[in-house]
């Protein structure tokens, strides 16, 4: 029905059914958000409902050339992530925290990808590309679900400064993991190389991305060199595109240099505020990846029997994927724990916080199945979404379990706001004073009813201020000279 009305409204207009089609995408998913705000889920899962109602498995509302023209939106959604991503490598902060936070988020990326790895490819007997690609994916964290958990909870202490610190960590692993996986399972696909064209060859070209996402870092930080930053934005996002287009020429994934890009820059610049100008304008790019990532949801060969894993049914790998890499998270976070002799607290229970999955996982998943293609990209596509559906819905409830019984946050009001002791020669306060204290204390944490605007907000705001400014729409006489 709808790809009558599209065709119909083709001949009147080409580009019309795209556009429509767009702006169908972004509001949906807006109005899901909605919803699922509700039951306090992130907005990635309202995303990726929003596809699959929308999907040729329910609604069928967008036609499938559409959704196949939109290949692109990948590779961009997933510079902005990687480059995003590189923020959180500063050299300062890795130094200060040293090599105890480097093991752990090592231990337990390595752990959850090496279980995943052994129960496809040597239990179940599943394609070695598939088994590759799927093992490195499982090494990402989604800490958009942990840190709104934080926030919400007021938790504090070592076991939520290690958490912060391994997820930020966690996709640069991932990153690294999936790069070498994606070249090997190619070469095995391939003629059946071996040596150094399977291993030496894919490491030495994700080397030379890292070095040349480098140079675009600091080409970045010299085309800022005393110009005017109306056109920041602007100017790095056509870098970024410029690499991606790059590395596509190249034929070589862009994930490891937009992230190297954005390490470089920040600690050549220590310039944050770029960062937050992409996050502010990032959403809705985020928005249109994840609604199609849904609507390339295939809900049907979770149950069908036919598929690239021959008798092995997607479903049954799909589960085995959800529950063997928890087990891995929570072992590998473990081991690293003991291994630097942290806290039993944070031993204990850094594991359950790290169960999320989303963001990173659902990209590289995209860019996987459509670089190993078929039905094993399909697949893998398909397990990537179906179980990141999941680790959403219970990650946040695990992240809180794991703060509650770490100690890093209490329901009791004294445990939340510590107030100042009786003095030696003062008579002792009563519970209505302390009381009395204590709110008091809570009111002034407390924002202002005029909630201020976010940081990314207020950097986005004041570029495209001066923007204005300086564009020609400042009366002339204020108008000032920029280079």
């Amino acid at each position: 029905m709808s790809n009558v009305f599209y065709e119909r409204l083709a001949e009147q207009s080409p580009v019309a059914p795209v556009i429509l089609s767009v702006s169908m995408m972004l509001f949906l998913g807006f109005l899901m958000t909605r919803l699922t705000k509700l039951a306090r889920l992130p907005n990635v899962t309202a995303y990726i409902l929003t596809g699959i109602l929308i999907g040729p498995y329910c609604l069928n509302l967008i036609p499938e050339a559409i959704v196949s023209g939109m290949d692109f939106i990948s590779d961009v959604a997933l510079a902005f992530i990687a480059f995003s991503v590189g923020e959180f490598f500063r050299l300062d902060v890795l130094r200060k925290n040293g090599w105890k936070v480097i093991l752990i988020t090592v231990l337990e990326a390595l752990f959850a990808s090496v279980l995943v790895f052994a129960v496809t490819y040597w239990i179940l007997g599943l394609p070695m590309a598939f088994s590759m690609v799927l093992a490195a994916l499982a090494s990402a964290t989604a800490p958009a679900s942990t840190m709104m958990t934080i926030r919400q909870t007021r938790a504090h202490g070592d076991f939520v400064d290690t958490l912060l610190q391994v997820v930020a960590l966690d996709d640069v692993v991932s990153l690294v993991a999936y790069s070498v996986a994606i070249s090997v399972a190619l070469s095995s696909m391939g003629s059946g190389v071996s040596g150094f064209s399977a291993v030496l060859k894919p490491m030495l070209i994700n080397l030379a991305v890292l070095v040349l996402g480098g140079l675009f870092g600091i080409l970045l930080k010299l085309l800022f060199r005393n110009r005017s930053k109306d056109n920041r934005l602007i100017v790095s996002i056509a870098v970024l595109f410029a690499f991606c287009g790059v590395c596509a020429v190249l034929d070589v994934s862009p994930l490891l240099g937009c992230m190297s890009m954005g390490m470089v820059y920040i600690n050549v610049t220590d310039d944050d505020k770029l960062f937050k100008q992409l996050n502010y304008f990032s959403p809705p790019i985020l928005l249109l990846f994840f609604v199609r990532s849904g609507i390339s949801f295939k809900l049907g060969a979770l149950v069908s029997s036919g598929n690239s894993m021959g008798s092995v049914p997607l479903l049954a790998v799909g589960v085995l994927y959800f529950v063997v890499r928890i087990i891995g998270k929570y072992a590998g976070s473990w081991a690293g724990c003991a291994l630097t002799k942290k806290d039993p607290k944070v031993r204990n229970y850094l594991g359950l916080a790290l169960i999320p999955q989303a963001g990173v996982a659902i990209g590289l998943a995209a860019l996987g199945a459509r670089t190993l293609g078929g039905e094993i990209g399909s697949d893998l596509q398909t397990i990537i979404l179906a179980s990141s559906v999941l680790y959403e819905l219970i990650g946040p409830a695990c992240a809180k379990l794991a703060l509650y019984l770490s100690g890093s946050y209490s329901e009791k009001l004294e445990d939340l706001v510590q107030v100042e002791p009786t003095a030696a020669d003062e008579p002792p306060k009563t519970e209505l004073e302390l009381l009395i204290e204590r709110i008091q204390k809570i009111q002034q944490e407390l924002p202002a009813h005029n909630i201020d605007p976010s940081e990314e907000e207020l950097a986005f705001t004041k570029a495209a201020q001066e923007q204005t400014d300086y564009g020609g729409f400042m009366p002339t006489g204020r108008k000032m000279r920029r280079r």
